[in-house]
């Protein structure tokens, strides 16, 4: 079954992509409303070896519509999401939320900035 991946930061790089789902994914230019971006310290050894900075962005939820985040949103197989949660920073975990364009997709957040009426994995 498909799942839906909104994405703000690295897995928009297609070399991410490639070395994580050996393709290129094709996706969709949206939009995620009541958030901003915050800069985070990822301390996650394994996540830094791949060669990602030390300082990433994670989303935080604003509750203010005004409030937004443009990104690419991309069509993974449910195989391939388990895929990017091994990937993302041991801190980090997904959520589902709903886009500007009505469809829902999966986020990943720093852990400190999940707030408790998201539906959440909670181990990534």
């Amino acid at each position: 079954m498909a799942e839906n991946l909104f994405s703000y930061g690295t897995l928009q790089k297609e070399k991410v992509q490639i070395a994580l789902f050996g393709r290129i994914l094709q996706g969709t230019r949206d939009v995620l409303e009541g958030y901003e971006l915050s800069p985070v310290e990822i301390e996650d050894e394994s996540f830094l070896a791949k060669g990602e900075e030390k300082y990433q962005s994670t989303l935080v939820p604003t509750k203010n519509a005004a409030d937004h985040v443009e990104g690419t949103v991309f069509e993974l197989f449910e195989a391939e999401l388990l895929l990017a949660d091994r990937y993302e920073p041991e801190n980090y975990k997904r959520i589902r939320v709903a886009l500007r364009s009505g469809k829902d997709a999966w986020i990943y957040v720093a852990a400190e900035s999940v707030v408790g009426d998201q539906r959440s994995v909670s181990s990534v």
